[in-house]
């Protein structure tokens, strides 16, 4: 019998342990050799310092860093996920506690507790007291010790989600570094546009008035002189476009600062660095979402094995020493110490429903987190290769519209020249003027792109964080 009843004990723990079967995903998304259109030199991302060259920008850089709110919330959440750590390290440990207890409770006669008491002396002369106090002071000590290590396990999850903070933090410093700087040129490109807008609006108004005195000779008509007027008023007005503009493009940079709204201090022109763009593994090293992703998916895993291992059965350790007494003269006496100390092991063995749910949640998790891997990955490559063809592309467009602006100047002055001898109309100057005042704003702001596209491949490839 002793036999058949330790058989059916044992396979009763062997049945608790018993773990389903749940579908592993496998990682099916990986980075390429290299880039289509770059060689295969590495390169190491640095400071966003070696990168952005404007001192005033730089100044603006620093101070975000120091001040804006966005990054100083994700500094607490490190914070939050290093206590985590901390407090997961403790769990594995055994712990000691104090006790320090009063009490007092009176049964009734005619119960079994009670007729014991009433026939019970403390001593030959006296009696059992009733009310009975209780008083007691000692240690209480417990560990469950960690076989299969899986409060090893949640400990180093806890651990590589620190990380992922620490990685968040430097990807939001390289959100911060690429959102002030695309503000800061587009400042620095209002600017230039204003300038052009004033100066066409000199050109026109100086020809406005040639017009003006040519229709008091009888050589241009009102129709002439009306629509040159509309132009100018039309430039005039474009000049408080820019300026609202301006004031939106400063508020950007004040609220990623974290100050007040002010002018924002500014050089005229400036460019950015160059860098390589190594190969594609660089991205695995200098891009903090993907590092983050991969924390993430290690730390998955970790879970997916602790919930595992409570399917299996643990081992817990409790024991306490300390006095006892039903009156505090009698703590400091020999007799009145006690101590206690015992071990039980159990397991999971009928309704598993619980832990088999926490297993399954865990298993799909960590497949989730796979999936945002992947995605990272996919990413981090399309946003280089994009940025690559846009620098390209904008280069020779750049190289077309500096061509552009040159032809439409030099019709400008030709188109007066012939206006004055009476070998052009006043509507060949009017839309020379218009297409060469368009075309300028597109110079501009296709330099405003190329600097983008520059800083968002700064981005792509991991940005400078230091």
């Amino acid at each position: 019998m002793n036999k058949i009843v330790l058989s059916g004990v044992m396979l009763g723990i062997m049945l608790g342990c018993k773990t389903p079967q749940l579908p592993e995903k496998s990682q099916t998304v990986f980075l390429p050799n290299h880039f289509s259109e770059m060689g295969k030199e590495s390169s190491e991302m640095g400071p966003w310092k070696n990168f952005i060259q404007d001192p005033y920008l730089r100044v603006l850089i620093d101070s975000a860093l120091a001040n804006n709110q966005e990054l100083n919330i994700e500094l607490q959440e490190i914070q939050v996920a290093q206590n985590e750590v901390y407090a997961k390290t403790g769990e594995y440990r055994p712990y000691v506690q104090w006790q320090v207890g009063a009490s007092v409770d009176k049964v009734g006669r005619y119960t079994r507790d009670g007729a014991v008491e009433h026939n019970l002396d403390i001593s030959s002369d006296k009696a059992f007291p009733e009310p009975f106090s209780d008083y007691k002071i000692g240690l209480v000590a417990g560990w469950e010790v960690d076989i299969w290590k899986k409060m090893r396990a949640s400990k180093k999850a806890a651990y590589h989600r620190y990380m992922g903070t620490v990685e968040g933090r430097n990807f939001l410093v390289t959100q911060l570094v690429a959102e002030i700087a695309h503000s800061y040129y587009e400042l620095q490109a209002l600017d230039q546009q204003l300038e052009i807008l004033e100066q066409n609006y000199e050109l026109q108004s100086k020809v406005l008035n040639i017009i003006s005195l040519l229709k008091n000779s009888t050589r241009a008509n009102e129709l002439a002189v009306s629509r040159f007027q509309a132009q100018v008023l039309k430039t005039k007005a474009m000049r408080f476009d820019l300026l609202q503009k301006t004031v939106e493009a400063e508020n950007r940079i004040n609220l990623l600062v974290g100050r007040m709204p002010q002018k924002v201090e500014r050089s005229k022109n400036s460019s950015l660095a160059t860098f390589q763009t190594g190969v594609p593994v660089d991205l695995l090293r200098n891009r903090p979402d993907i590092r983050r992703a991969e924390l993430e998916l290690e730390a998955q895993k970790l879970d997916v094995y602790a919930a595992k291992m409570r399917f299996y059965p643990a081992l817990a350790i409790e024991g306490g020493m300390g006095w006892q007494a039903f009156n505090p003269t009698y703590l400091v006496k020999p007799a009145s110490f006690l101590f206690q100390m015992g071990a039980n092991m159990a397991g999971p063995l009928i309704n598993k429903r619980a832990i088999t749910a926490d297993y399954k949640s865990a298993n799909a998790k960590q497949n989730q987190a796979l999936y945002n891997y992947e995605r990272s990955l996919l990413q981090a490559v399309i946003e280089v290769e994009t940025e690559v063809k846009a620098l390209e592309n904008l280069e020779s467009k750049i190289d077309l519209k500096k061509q552009e602006v040159e032809a439409l100047n030099r019709s400008v002055e030709v188109s007066e020249k012939l206006f004055n001898y009476a070998r052009a109309d006043y509507m060949e100057v009017l839309l020379t003027q218009r297409e060469a005042l368009e075309v300028q704003f597109e110079l501009i702001e296709s330099e405003l792109m190329q600097k983008s596209a520059q800083i968002n491949l700064y981005k792509a490839l991991g940005g400078g964080w230091l």
